[in-house]
């Protein structure tokens, strides 16, 4: 019988947005327990799990900041799977970016990517756990050429995707399997408010996102390491 989620405590990044809320939907459903880091002083109050008692949430987690990322981390008992959601996008001409913009979409995508992986690892090599890293790339980084107009955005990403592939393959003898999901647009109430003229029907669903990345992160995951997972619909 393959190995489920029940009883694991798995860390959920962004957990309170879109994708974040479907992702721990999931996990909850398949019994896991969710800590979720939250930058905020309480819960927004169209996060749908504040009263489980499977979802464990941190306020005032600040992902760019080293000591609050550690703080958290060490707070999470048995650690067996961190997914890494939090995020943001920015779009604008080449010309028209500012260093501070660009300086922001590292911070918010890369930097943010990156700390929470280095204490996920620390704590899994601490506790000999054989566990699973998942983090969020985006088409257009991996293939920037779909980054026109976005281009610090694309940048950011496409450092997650490098990243990924790089520490699945330094931590491949240690038991912890790293990947990443590279969604194209997801279909969520944002994107559909910007673009309301859009064909959805072509954009990904929360509920197909959310399916690959709790399957990434499980234990039936058994090889998968170092796969950047296009998640393009029918784009």
């Amino acid at each position: 019988m393959t190995e489920t989620v029940q009883g694991k405590h798995i860390v959920v990044t962004g957990g309170t947005g879109a994708l974040g809320a479907a992702v721990v939907g999931k996990l909850l459903a398949d019994g896991a327990t969710c800590h979720v880091p939250n930058a905020h002083a309480a819960a927004p109050s169209h996060f749908p799990f504040v009263s489980d008692d499977r979802v464990r949430l941190a306020h005032n987690v600040d992902l760019a900041d080293p000591s609050k990322v550690d703080a958290f981390y060490a707070s999470v008992p048995d650690l067996w799977a961190s997914i890494h959601l939090a995020g943001g996008f920015t779009a604008a001409p080449v010309e028209k970016i500012e260093s501070a913009s660009f300086a922001e979409m590292m911070d918010t995508n890369a930097r943010t990517a990156f700390l929470c992986c280095r204490a996920a690892v620390r704590s899994m090599l601490a506790s000999a756990t054989a566990g699973r890293i998942v983090n969020v790339t985006a088409r257009a980084g991996l293939d920037p050429r779909r980054g026109a107009g976005m281009v610090a955005y694309t940048a950011s990403k496409a450092a997650v995707a490098a990243m990924t592939v790089a520490m699945a393959e330094e931590l491949k003898h240690k038991g912890i399997l790293v990947n990443a999901v590279a969604p194209s647009t997801l279909d969520t109430p944002a994107n559909r408010a910007d673009m309301p003229d859009a064909d959805v029907t072509k954009w990904v669903s929360l509920e197909a996102a959310a399916e690959a990345i709790a399957y990434l992160a499980s234990p039936a995951n058994l090889a998968m390491s170092g796969t950047l997972v296009p998640l393009y619909g029918r784009a």
